[in-house]
């Protein structure tokens, strides 16, 4: 069954951007009633938008405005920062609130529990592994957000269901007070900052998904730093529950890790619940928070503790997140190829002690100091795209470095060496820590091109660990 958007119904509702989510959002609003005004610079995607039944018309038409009730605005198209977009400039000339489809969502299913989760890094892993949970343990439940399913290509769902959202700091500025009922902060690292006027603002924007909040909510934070913990001590004035959680054996947090077990401390006295070694697909201390933040949400949805971990052991991870993708010849080959930035790619290079690194891509801002503590477990590092001859120059004189070129090259490259090196543990990781927008479309694709040559190499032993790389 299809969501459909009636808060709208005869009224006049622009939609900027026809991307996925957009043309969800076209289609949920038409399926509802609403007159839909939107605009593409793609012809295609508004042949689509008209095919479902909108009118696509330039919104810098500024007489248009006089009709528009709202805007259901495309999160990848600035609004403000760096430079606002001329038609945000005539909505906001008009008192048009900008929204996302996040909160139309909100206005089609409002009996349903909502549960928000950013930060910079893990907030796919903790999306998809508490749906993950909820579903094994019987919950009606649907993931979507930034995670890549657009919100209205949901299952609507009433006050017995759950909606598990990964919110990106563009969707959390376009959804303001939804309010969710467990918001959730796993951490900040400098990251989009041209989109939010520097470190400032994206804090401002990510603290935002915990607008709105009562007494009836929770907000739930991963003080594993100090800007972590002085965020959750801001929160304390709120009227939400907050709920602190710990990866680092912290025992003042309701739930932490201390030597890879995992401890509920919501009780009276401390019970351990979980040895985290088991959880194979969760390898490393950031994916130990991101199965302690996981647990926190649903023993606040009221699940018990046997159920969560039992569940949490038997999670098959997710694609281009440290993806165990097949092991050729002794050789592991590793996807991370979501580490789009150097927090990311540190975390993936801290999990294993023979590495054969393939990096490269389009270059964000912040440089690879937070590399540093990991060098040393890399034996030879195969750079690709734009970022290649910085990175080679960047590490040249702390391992052995090849400009690969492109992506078939340095697997191939890799795998050879690690095959001649004979290295118990040898792995080959794709973790770029760089945007993939020079040689493809998205890091999905890249993901999908390193599955699919690891695939075709030819190797006396193979246990291929993926049969789609989608």
């Amino acid at each position: 069954m299809a969501i459909t958007v009636t808060k709208y119904t005869g009224q006049t509702v622009a939609v900027m951007g026809l991307g996925r989510s957009g043309l969800s959002a076209v289609a949920a609003l038409c399926r509802g009633g609403a007159n839909v005004i939107c605009w593409d610079e793609k012809q295609e995607l508004r042949q689509k938008a008209e095919d479902l039944g909108a009118t696509c018309k330039k919104l810098t038409d500024a007489p248009l405005w006089q009709e528009i009730v709202v805007c259901v605005w495309s999160p990848g198209i600035p609004h403000t920062l760096p430079q606002p977009h001329p038609v945000a400039e005539l909505a906001k000339a008009n008192n048009i609130p900008l929204i996302s489809d996040i909160s139309l969502l909100k206005d089609a299913c409002p009996l349903a529990t909502f549960i928000g989760i950013t930060g910079t890094n893990g907030k796919s892993t903790t999306t998809a592994l508490v749906g993950h949970i909820l579903k094994t343990c019987g919950a009606k439940v649907q993931i979507g957000g930034n995670l890549g399913i657009p919100v209205l290509d949901l299952e609507p769902l009433g006050n017995d269901g759950v909606y598990v959202l990964e919110m990106s700091s563009y969707q959390i500025e376009l959804t303001p007070s939804l309010p969710f009922n467990i918001a959730v902060l796993l951490n900040i690292s400098p990251d989009h900052l041209d989109r939010h006027g520097g470190m400032d603002g994206y804090v401002q924007a990510k603290l935002g998904l915990f607008d709105g909040q009562n007494k009836d909510h929770t907000a739930i934070i991963a003080v594993d730093d100090d800007r972590m913990q002085g965020l959750a001590a801001s929160l304390f004035n709120q009227d939400a529950t907050l709920l602190p959680v710990s990866s680092h054996a912290d025992e003042n947090t309701a739930i932490y890790v201390k030597d890879n077990n995992l401890f509920d401390a919501i009780g009276e006295e401390p019970q351990k619940v979980l040895d985290l070694s088991v959880a194979t697909t969760l390898p490393g201390n950031h994916n130990h928070q991101n199965a302690a933040v996981s647990y926190a949400i649903c023993r606040r949805l009221g699940l018990d503790a046997k159920s969560i971990c039992d569940a949490i052991c038997n999670y098959p991870g997710l694609p281009h997140r440290q993806q165990m993708a097949a092991i050729l010849d002794n050789v592991a080959f590793v996807n991370d190829s979501k580490a789009t930035n150097a927090e990311a790619t540190a975390k993936a290079l801290a999990c294993y002690p023979k590495i054969y690194w393939i990096a490269g891509g389009v270059e964000k801002d912040g440089g690879y100091d937070l590399l540093e503590p990991y060098l040393g477990q890399i034996q030879t590092g195969y750079f690709i795209g734009e970022a290649a001859k910085n990175l080679n120059n960047t590490f040249a004189d702390k391992f052995n470095c090849e400009n690969s070129g492109d992506m078939e090259n340095a697997v191939k490259a890799a795998f050879a060496q690690a095959k001649a090196d004979q290295e118990k543990g040898a792995v080959v990781l794709l973790s770029p820590a760089c945007a993939s927008f020079d040689q493809f479309t998205n890091f999905e694709t890249r993901g999908e091109a390193f599955c699919d040559i690891v695939k075709a190499l030819p190797a006396s032993s193979r246990q291929i660990l993926i049969e789609e790389t989608a």
